[in-house]
């Protein structure tokens, strides 16, 4: 009933066989390894996933490409990647298990190819368009392997429809047995594609099993919060910005870099601010615009220049004396004193923003959508814009976060965070 009702779907989209405006793009085997090739060119994917900043910041980083994680806004990000000679990966509306969606329902399945093949017809002409993403992290807590079955269907369907552009899929991890399962149940893929944080470690041993076909990195970034210490009460303790551009020019030069060939290329996360456990995890930017070190990281590694003027360099984030690793406790309404040390490269002047949050209370898993966490204010005295201040804890026990953002004034920016608890009652 599917299969029939499709074909009468298809038959209706009038396919050519040449499209004016496409630019083909294909995977194609060279000399013992994979490359993608974009108009018969190899095409080395430097992208990004873009996350809320202008797009053109990607091009004058040295980036060539850009991912999506869905197709809202997707002519908009098209035009404006076509606009800046950037490439987009567009992902494609198939929902995950872990989202109650039965893969058993074939009403359900039937809906979401027709979804999925109305925006494959809407933007596969695009010259901007790079490859079709399959859903995402479908195989996040997943319990039924006929998602690939389907992730293999459509890839077919999409192929009919479009035969310039490749498919993938995402897996939220470097696992043998994920990657054997997708491969075996979806073959129709042109290649898969691998998100990954500290496990990006495991590149050397499983480039072993993942060289038998083409793959890209989609995600990859900072240590997650799932692969962090974390204080006595369970907080996990984030890098500071400083030591995020170090980890990401470390992935990039020793588990990325060495891997392409098989590797396609990758998409660093996140181009741009999100909230996940704390609203500075993994953005790139503020959430004002100002980019990070890991910004400057990037523009190096794609193109071996390091900008003219670079984001301040955070050294370290006491409050009470004590860093994060200390599991800092403070005493309800108390005063105490937090203190950066920063430096700028470039010797400009730094201004220091403090703010104190409640510790975020979230469980969800896969970067699905968290709430904005506000800030609690009157707990500084004198100016909070300096590098050492005064700090009235809250009147309420409970988990929080301290945190500081130092800026240069030339649109760059620096911050680290301390996780703290609170005892006792405000006297």
């Amino acid at each position: 009933m599917i299969k029939a009702h499709l074909t009468v779907f298809l038959a209706t989209l009038s396919v050519a066989t040449a499209h004016a405006d496409a630019v083909p793009v294909e995977v194609a085997a060279v000399d013992g390894g994979y490359t993608l090739l974009r108009n018969g060119q190899p095409y080395l994917v430097k992208g990004a996933g873009l996350g809320g900043v202008d797009i053109a910041t990607v091009a004058d980083r040295g980036g060539n490409s850009i991912r999506t994680w869905g197709i809202e806004h997707a002519q908009t990000t098209l035009d404006a990647a076509h606009r800046h000679g950037l490439t987009v990966a567009l992902g494609l509306p198939v929902a995950a298990e872990r989202f109650g969606f039965d893969y058993n329902d074939p009403e359900s399945i039937a809906k979401q190819r027709r979804n999925v093949l109305d925006a494959v017809a809407s933007y596969k002409d695009h010259p901007a368009l790079l490859a079709w993403i399959i859903g995402n992290e479908l195989d996040m807590r997943f319990t039924n392997p006929r998602v690939y079955n389907e992730v293999n269907e459509l890839s077919r369907l999409i192929h009919d429809l479009d035969p310039n552009h490749p498919t993938t899929t995402t897996i939220s991890a470097i696992e043998k047995e994920v990657v054997e399962l997708v491969r075996e149940r979806a073959p129709d893929l042109d290649f898969i594609s691998l998100q990954a944080y500290g496990a990006l470690f495991l590149m050397p041993k499983a480039i072993r099993y993942l060289r038998t076909g083409p793959f890209m990195i989609t995600e990859w970034g900072p240590l997650g919060h799932w692969e962090v210490g974390k204080t006595r009460w369970g907080a996990p303790i984030e890098q500071n910005s400083t030591e995020k551009g170090r980890h990401y020019l470390t992935s990039y030069k020793t588990l990325i870099e060495p891997f392409l060939g098989p590797g396609l290329g990758s998409y660093v996360f996140l181009w741009g601010q999100k909230q996940e456990r704390t609203h500075t995890w993994f953005s790139l930017f503020t959430e004002a615009g100002e980019s990070t070190a890991a910004v400057d990281v990037m523009q190096f590694v794609w193109t071996g220049r390091a900008p003219a003027n670079q984001a301040p360099a955070l050294e370290s984030l006491r409050l009470a004396r004590r860093p994060a690793t200390d599991s800092v406790r403070l005493a309800a309404g108390k005063r105490y004193t937090a203190k950066a040390k920063a430096m700028d490269p470039d010797g400009d002047a730094l201004v220091f923003r403090w703010r104190v949050k409640p510790e975020s209370t979230e469980t969800v898993v896969g970067g699905d959508l968290e709430a904005r966490i506000e800030d609690i204010d009157g707990l500084f005295s004198g100016d909070a814009t300096q590098a050492e201040v005064a700090l009235t804890a809250p009147g309420s026990p409970g988990a929080y976060r301290l945190y500081v953002m130092v800026y240069d004034g030339q649109g760059h920016a620096a911050h680290a965070n301390i996780p703290f608890q609170v005892h006792g009652k405000r006297r």
